[in-house]
């Protein structure tokens, strides 16, 4: 059983490397060459490809990479500089004294509460300080960052960059602005981590005194989509004998083909957003019979053509969400 990635591996690293240089657009060529105007983001699923395979492409393009968690630090290798994109939470202490943070991880601080964690902890780190954007999930108002750096220097942090979130609703321009008003309250002496900026970072770059570092992943990894496909294979096919089958004895209709496909939740994968299914086989939607389970998910097909035994199918998932269990550079 097997979910696979496939990926059209010269267009895809042609993408990524287009994309990087993007957004590196209006940084001065000696700090481009540094390494330090991009920040990859490989974080969570790794973004379908897995955290381990994208750390070795992440190098290529900056010295620094952004995980999302501190749980997610053990994969990155030495020559990197991880970020932690999440604040540590309360919740960490309860792992001590089993789990260390690693020296070099510099660590995101959004309020006075992630400042006595760390102290909780008794960690001392290298910081960024997260300020609100209109997403207003954390971070603290421009006007407070000024006071929540001195805390944390003062805490014996060294505090190594502003970082603002933005959202993903409206489009670059209105994203810019947004930067460009709070950039104007915070200091020039940090450098400004700033994310979903896309084609518009030479406009930030150009209107702001901070040095500009674009966070990214999903437009770095997944920008276009054409060249990444997900597949997965037939296990077995049946004809339905009985008036009920699966988990749940969900009715069937007799003669029906029923067709188990070698992927389910443990790989992330389930009905679209609307219950659509999101298994295609000759350009035709396969209805499932019940939610996808575990390593398989059964569907039920009527009519031909019906995939088989050793027929790959085509499943419709964000990326961003999967595990596979191969990749297939072709």
């Amino acid at each position: 059983m097997t979910l696979r990635l496939s990926v059209d591996a010269d267009a895809w690293r042609s993408h990524v490397a287009a994309a990087a240089r993007a957004l590196t657009i209006g940084t001065r060529a000696d700090t481009a060459n540094e390494g330090n105007a991009l920040l990859p983001v490989v974080k969570g699923n790794g973004y379908g490809f897995g955290r381990g395979v994208l750390m070795s492409h992440a190098a290529t393009l900056s010295r620094n990479v952004a995980v999302g968690t501190v749980h997610e630090l053990h994969d990155v290798p030495d020559n990197l500089r991880p970020f932690v994109l999440t604040p540590l939470g309360a919740g960490l202490a309860d792992a001590r004294p089993s789990f260390a943070i690693r020296a070099d991880a510099v660590l995101a601080v959004g309020a006075p509460h992630d400042l006595n964690v760390l102290e909780t902890l008794g960690s001392r780190h290298a910081v960024v300080i997260k300020v609100e954007s209109s997403m207003h999930r954390y971070g603290v108002k421009p006007r407070d960052a000024v006071a929540l750096r001195k805390q944390a220097e003062s805490a014996g942090h060294e505090v190594v960059a502003w970082s603002v979130h933005l959202p993903l609703a409206g489009n670059d321009e209105e994203r810019v602005r947004e930067v460009i008003a709070l950039a104007g309250e915070l200091s020039a002496d940090l450098p400004l981590h700033v994310s979903h900026i896309g084609a518009a970072a030479g406009a930030l770059r150009a209107a702001v005194k901070q040095h500009v570092v674009v966070r990214t992943g999903t437009h770095l990894w997944l920008g276009d989509k054409s060249m990444l496909a997900l597949h997965a294979d037939v296990i077995a096919v049946r004809t339905a004998t009985a008036q009920h089958a699966g988990y749940r004895a969900t009715s069937v209709n007799s003669g029906s083909r029923l067709v188990m496909v070698g992927c389910g939740s443990s790989h992330g994968v389930g009905a679209l957003d609307d219950g659509r299914s999101p298994f295609h086989f000759a350009k035709r939607r396969l209805s499932m019979l019940e939610a996808p389970h575990m390593h398989t998910t059964m569907l039920t097909v009527d009519d031909d053509p019906c995939p088989q035994e050793g027929d790959w199918v085509d499943v419709q998932q964000p990326l961003t969400r999967v595990q596979p269990d191969t990749i297939a550079w072709n």
